[in-house]
């Protein structure tokens, strides 16, 4: 199976502006792997709840953002691991500490590693990024998202993110 990054390299430059989105936006979720075509329904639910994520964290949407959660949901970032529960996140994180010159982020990878009825393991990177669309970082992580009582949710995370 060739991978995105290799058809884009085949294809050649042009295809590269067409396969990828504007600067400080989201790439679309990548057709779920053959090797995990069983799975297709559920990976679409898990990558739905990335959507989810990304939206209700750039809306600034605490209530929006966490409903993308499955609880309690493990943070593994900047050299510690963080239980999270629901009422965790508080309206000035996005004006504080790496998010203090933020405006918004965007998935520039997210590709599934391991799926299977009730777990989805997706390997991503996103960037955040300035009012002026100027880019702070990139960043490599990789969500697992669970389902849980038939209801799929982000459980855990494992960032390179500050």
């Amino acid at each position: 199976m060739v991978n995105r990054r290799d058809a884009i390299l085949a294809a050649g430059a042009g295809a590269v502006a067409a396969a990828t989105p504007a600067m400080g936006q989201s790439v679309a979720a990548p057709p779920a792997p053959a090797k995990y075509a069983k799975f297709a329904a559920e990976i679409a639910a898990a990558q739905g709840c990335l959507d989810a994520f990304m939206q209700g964290f750039n809306a600034q949407d605490l209530k929006a953002f966490e409903a993308s959660f499955n609880f309690p949901h493990v943070r593994f970032a900047s050299g510690k691991v963080t239980i999270i529960n629901p009422g965790y996140h508080k309206p000035e994180m996005f004006t504080q500490g790496s998010l203090s010159d933020w405006h918004h982020s965007a998935w520039d990878r997210r590709d599934v590693i391991h799926a299977g009825a009730d777990k989805v393991h997706i390997d991503t990177r996103f960037s955040r990024y300035r009012k002026d669309n100027s880019l702070i970082g990139g960043f490599d992580s990789i969500y697992i998202v669970t389902r849980q009582d038939g209801r799929w949710g982000i459980q855990g995370r494992s960032s390179y993110a500050p």
